[in-house]
């Protein structure tokens, strides 16, 4: 059988996604560009080590060339560095309020990961509301006790406290850290318990999420995405929906894979990831994106 010719909409949705992954792939390999890491199963220790990236990137991955700031804000709220975690977070600010979520669309590694998992061909159902609503405010209490749990246990303690989301919870840090330095070093494979095997299957029930639901990590888990939206609202970059053109096919939350309510929500969700996808697919180019700026038309100032 002949394969049926592609529609001008999907044709465009598969030029937009190709595109969008090409970015995140160049991100993933910028943002862990030791190769020798991997090899050697050794963590890179340069000057650019103290510097956080923006978006959920282990620390301990051997190629890894920055700092997660997940990580970083445990470490110095846990420990005497209280001063430098009010800078992290400063800067985390500054990036939510110009790009809102849009790093977790376009920049993130294990935001990548999730997107090439939806595509393995998989019978998927939609989450009932009724779960789907409250379970996406999971990822706010892991914020709150990534900003607060350090601080407490260290004031409590009088010593340093242990990055508790890190060290139980992060599939990332499994995958890009733990996995690749047991793989090099035998000795650390020979110490490799029962946290370990606790953190492995808290990867395997992620990986398994991320293929029945589209990012399962960033929709219910991710504490950066979680503070990324809470600028969403406010964020420079824009994604918009202009309701005189909108024809109501609802194609756009057919792809949309956060869930989004396109039609009622899109320009305040704090779920939306800035991927595109609805923009790529809609049939009135009713969506346009781009930063909200004085004398800018949004559809002047990006292509994503």
């Amino acid at each position: 059988m002949a394969n049926r010719k592609k529609t001008p909409a999907e044709a465009a949705q598969r030029k937009a996604e190709a595109k969008r992954l090409g970015i995140q792939a160049c991100f993933a390999a910028l943002l862990n560009g030791y190769a020798a890491g991997f090899v050697k199963g050794k963590i890179f220790t340069g000057a650019t080590k103290g510097v956080c990236v923006p978006v959920l990137n282990c620390y301990s991955c051997p190629g890894a060339l920055g700092a997660c700031p997940i990580g970083s804000l445990q470490a110095v709220a846990g420990g005497r560095g209280r001063s430098i975690s009010f800078y992290i977070l400063g800067v985390l600010m500054l990036f939510g309020l110009a790009f809102g979520r849009l790093l977790c669309g376009f920049a993130c590694p294990f935001g990548l990961l999730q997107d090439l998992l939806a595509r393995i061909p998989v019978r998927r159902r939609k989450v009932p509301e009724y779960i789907d609503r409250p379970a996406r405010k999971i990822k706010y209490v892991l914020l709150a006790c990534v900003l607060i749990l350090p601080a407490a246990v260290s004031a409590a303690k009088g010593s340093a406290a242990s990055p508790y989301f890190c060290k139980y919870i992060c599939p990332a840090g499994t995958l890009e850290g733990g996995l690749p330095l047991l793989i090099a070093n035998a000795q650390l494979r020979a110490m490799a318990g029962a946290l370990f095997t606790w953190k492995a299957l808290v990867l395997a029930a992620v990986i398994i999420g991320a293929v029945l639901i589209p990012r399962f990590f960033c929709r219910y888990l991710c504490p950066l995405g979680a503070f990324y939206s809470l600028f969403s609202r406010f964020a420079l970059y824009r994604m918009e929906l202009d309701a005189s053109s909108c024809i109501g096919c609802g194609k756009c939350e057919e792809v949309c894979p956060m869930a989004v309510r396109v039609t009622r929500e899109l320009e305040n969700s704090p779920e939306c990831i800035r991927c595109g996808r609805c923009k790529a697919v809609c049939p009135a180019g009713a969506i346009c994106t781009g930063f909200d700026l004085p004398g800018i038309n949004k559809k002047e100032t990006a292509e994503f």
